[in-house]
């Protein structure tokens, strides 16, 4: 899977992405994920540190996005990686189901 981090309006740490790509890789692997594009940004009002991740997972059929804040990035990445997690076992299920029905 291509990881594309982008942070705007600062520079992420080498820590950072390191931990981007490690929550990523817990994302099932035969999902068949061709590329995760991943933007972190701050908040428009800095009296209200909020910290932003959106993540865009580009996969065969419609691309998946989800958009999570936090007080930290570390938290909006693991709530986002939380939701992709669930979308894809939805997706699977569904999948699963389908198949089922139609050997039946």
């Amino acid at each position: 899977m291509d990881v594309i981090v982008q942070s705007l309006g600062f520079k992420h740490s080498d820590n950072l992405e390191a931990y981007i790509n490690e929550k990523l890789q817990k994302l099932t692997p035969g999902d068949r994920i061709v590329r995760a594009n991943v933007t972190l940004f701050q908040g428009p009002d800095r009296a209200t540190p909020n910290d932003y991740c959106e993540i865009l997972l580009e996969v065969p059929g419609p691309d998946l996005f989800v958009k999570e804040s936090s007080s930290e990035f570390e938290q909006s990445i693991d709530e986002c990686i939380n939701k992709l997690q669930g979308i894809l076992r939805k997706q699977k299920d569904k999948m699963v189901d389908s198949h089922r029905r139609a050997g039946a």
